[in-house]
């Protein structure tokens, strides 16, 4: 599943080709995604000028001049930039004519991802409980660490929940829970402040070393196959488990926390 810093790249990949464009076109080959694609899309967009391409969370926001698409990409769903007179292929769900004579399109497999249309983004439900993002400001140990108080979930559960931090997915809990030294199974009210600092810091390093390795691949954005490389980063425990600890050479555990792989070393992290 593409995580934030893949979608991060992504709009950064596609809004140099889209923002001050006008849509001329809406193509919706299937409407149905994780939600219906509103019916009347086509008739919003058309004429519309793309003023910007924001992201918040793992959502892409499309602003036009009245109103925004939200788009997620589910878990197979990619956007490229394309030539108008490129045919569609299997699971090119959704085309945006561009003045330009381009195209942003939209493939998904697995049809999980969405195309929503909102007057008011901050009011719609999918965004306005959401925590703060992992690299603005806002966003430290200090806010960790109140947060997490009377919390008897596991750590790697807490800095997953998407209203205390956006974009922790499961690959980049397990990379900032070891650069922090912390065990996932640690409950969450049972990790000092200090350590809640080290955790915020290693969860903007992460994120951001993701998002810097990610923008090399922006070229593919138009071309055929629009794949940005998702997890080209060189992992130090996700994927990695029973292989030495790059720091201590003890060999790193892997179990399942909430039906997903968590890798982590038995030295390292207490």
């Amino acid at each position: 599943m593409p995580e934030l810093p893949e979608v991060e790249t992504t709009r950064r990949g596609i809004a140099p080709h889209c923002e001050g464009q006008t849509i001329t076109g809406v193509t919706v080959r299937n409407g149905s995604l994780r939600w219906p694609v509103p019916a009347d899309l086509g008739d919003r967009l058309r004429g519309q000028i793309i003023r910007s391409i924001d992201r918040r969370a793992k959502y892409l926001f499309l602003n036009v001049e009245h109103g925004t698409v939200i788009v997620h990409l589910g878990m197979s769903g990619s956007l490229r930039i394309i030539a108008d007179e490129t045919p569609p292929m299997p699971h090119d769900h959704i085309d945006l004519t561009l003045g330009s004579g381009t195209i942003l399109r939209f493939n998904d497999p697995r049809r999980f991802g969405c195309w929503l249309w909102a007057d008011s983004v901050d009011d719609h439900p999918l965004i306005r409980q959401l925590g703060p993002e992992p690299l603005m400001p806002e966003f430290n140990g200090a806010l960790l660490f109140q947060l997490s108080r009377g919390k008897n979930t596991p750590v790697k559960s807490f800095i997953m929940d998407n209203h205390v931090v956006v974009g922790v997915g499961n690959i980049y809990a397990n990379e900032a829970l070891f650069k922090a030294g912390i065990h996932p199974r640690r409950k969450a009210a049972r990790i000092s402040r200090d350590r809640y600092h080290r955790l915020a810091g290693a969860i903007r390093e992460t994120l951001s070393a993701a998002i810097l390795m990610g923008g090399t691949t922006l070229r593919d954005f138009v071309n055929s196959d629009g794949k940005p490389g998702y997890f080209a980063q060189s992992l130090l425990v996700y994927g990695r488990g029973g292989a030495p600890c790059k720091e201590c050479g003890t060999p790193l555990k892997e179990i399942r926390m909430n039906n997903r792989a968590t890798v982590y070393c038995p030295r390292c992290q207490r």
